[in-house]
């Protein structure tokens, strides 16, 4: 299973988020909420607001990040840290 990266085109903190994974190795599955409804919705729905960067992995969701605030994020989750390789 793949994490779920919901982004706005242009966003500076998405393509921060983008290359950070890309530089980790993460693979992930990338929505546009802009150009998909069903993603704006879904991200709604996990995490209360509509603001990107948004990840996605299971019950794990860190919303509006910067790569500094993930990393804490998931700092605080070690399972999942080590399931995502970072």
């Amino acid at each position: 299973m793949n994490p779920i990266l919901y982004i706005k085109p242009g966003c500076p903190w998405c393509n921060d988020a983008l290359a950070f994974f890309k530089q980790k190795g993460l693979q992930l599955t990338v929505k546009d909420v802009l150009s998909d409804a069903n993603a704006m919705r879904r991200m709604r729905d996990i995490s209360g607001q509509t603001k990107t960067p948004t990840l996605e992995y299971g019950d794990f969701v860190v919303a509006d990040f910067d790569t500094g605030e993930f990393m804490a994020a998931v700092n605080k989750n070690p399972g999942v840290k080590a399931e995502l390789g970072l």
